[in-house]
């Protein structure tokens, strides 16, 4: 059997470029991060509820070939994208990646051992995905506006965890000389069921 991921990086946050997106994409840094605190054992399955692009989803997989997830995004086009993108990173066997809104789409999954929430944050999908995880299962999810960072507030305060805001500057070029440009801060929140 010919392993389709060869010659590529086994860790964690693989280069932006690995992905084709249309801009809606976990950072490198920030995907590095969301895989570390998801925690992902072998054998597990991730749901990643506002996928995006698929990143989170196929970089689990890519952590273990047992591991599965399901990538679940309302945009077609990100779909067809997500898929486009397990298939050049070979998870394809093991990344559902579902079409619909997170309410008519969540009741219906097989329970998670992690879930991933980088879509738009709110409360009835992180009480959702709360309640489907076992004892040990992991929660993250990432905010770019203060509006999810009120429902993560809310959400550190019912269950504890860690949040944090995690700000990253690339280096580029102003004239003939190197600065930094801030990219979006991001808060994050991540928790274990108990």
């Amino acid at each position: 059997m010919r392993d389709e991921t060869s010659g590529q990086q086994l860790s964690a946050g693989l280069p932006d470029e690995a992905f084709d997106t249309d801009g809606l994409l976990t950072k490198r840094v920030l995907r590095a991060w969301a895989l570390a605190v998801l925690a992902p054992r072998a054998g597990e399955l991730l749901w990643d509820l506002g996928a995006g692009t698929g990143s989170i989803a196929i970089e689990w997989c890519r952590l273990h070939p047992d591991n599965r997830a399901i990538a679940v995004e309302h945009d077609p086009r990100r779909v067809e994208r997500i898929a486009s993108n397990a298939a050049r990173l070979g998870v394809t066997r093991r990344l559902a990646v579902l079409a619909g809104d997170l309410s008519d789409l969540l009741g219906g999954l097989p329970s998670p051992d992690a879930v991933f929430v980088g879509g738009g944050v709110q409360d009835q999908v992180l009480q959702r995905s709360w309640d489907a995880l076992p004892a040990g299962g992991r929660l993250v999810v990432h905010s770019v506006t203060a509006d999810s960072d009120s429902v993560l507030l809310g959400a550190h305060q019912r269950w504890g965890g860690e949040l944090n805001r995690i700000g990253v500057e690339v280096a580029e070029p102003i004239g003939r000389y190197t600065g930094f440009r801030p990219l979006r801060t991001v808060t994050t929140w991540a928790a274990t069921r108990p």
